[in-house]
């Protein structure tokens, strides 16, 4: 019974890895919807949109959260927890990055030919593509130590 529970649980956090995944692209493609509105950009309806993404992204914290504690003190796995938290760390930093290069393809836009702006992006593009394998990393311990009988 325990077992089942513990696998159902870890089941749980990989569904919602999966909406964090998801997520990410309807922002993205949300972005790029609005982007094509320039120069007299539709930003009401942007902030719409991030706003709902922000929801979703909370909650899918608030239940990885959830998962994390439960891994910790129902079953004792530390070691899960803690892979959990360097992720939610790191979807943190992804976030944020993912923000900051969203205001990096507008200037790029909004400003064509500038290098300042280009290399802008590029490096913002080069740290999220460095997140994402850190997280793959990340998940990959996850899979690893879950798998192990404690």
């Amino acid at each position: 019974m325990l077992e089942t529970e513990f696998r159902s649980l870890v089941w749980r956090f990989y569904a919602l890895q999966e909406e964090r995944v998801e997520a990410y692209k309807l922002f993205e493609e949300g972005h790029e919807a609005y982007l094509k509105t320039g120069p007299h950009y539709d930003f009401d309806h942007y902030k719409q949109l991030v706003h709902h993404i922000t929801l979703a992204f909370n909650g899918i914290s608030k239940e990885v959260i959830q998962i994390k504690k439960r891994l910790h003190e129902e079953f004792d796995r530390p070691d899960l927890s803690e892979h959990i938290e360097k992720l939610q760390e790191k979807e943190k930093e992804k976030l944020e990055l993912t923000a900051k290069l969203q205001l990096a393809k507008q200037n790029v836009l909004d400003n064509p030919g500038d290098e300042n702006c280009i290399e802008t992006e590029q490096q913002f593009k080069q740290q999220i593509i460095k997140t994402i394998e850190a997280l793959s990393e990340i998940l990959q311990d996850f899979k690893y130590d879950s798998e192990e009988p404690e």
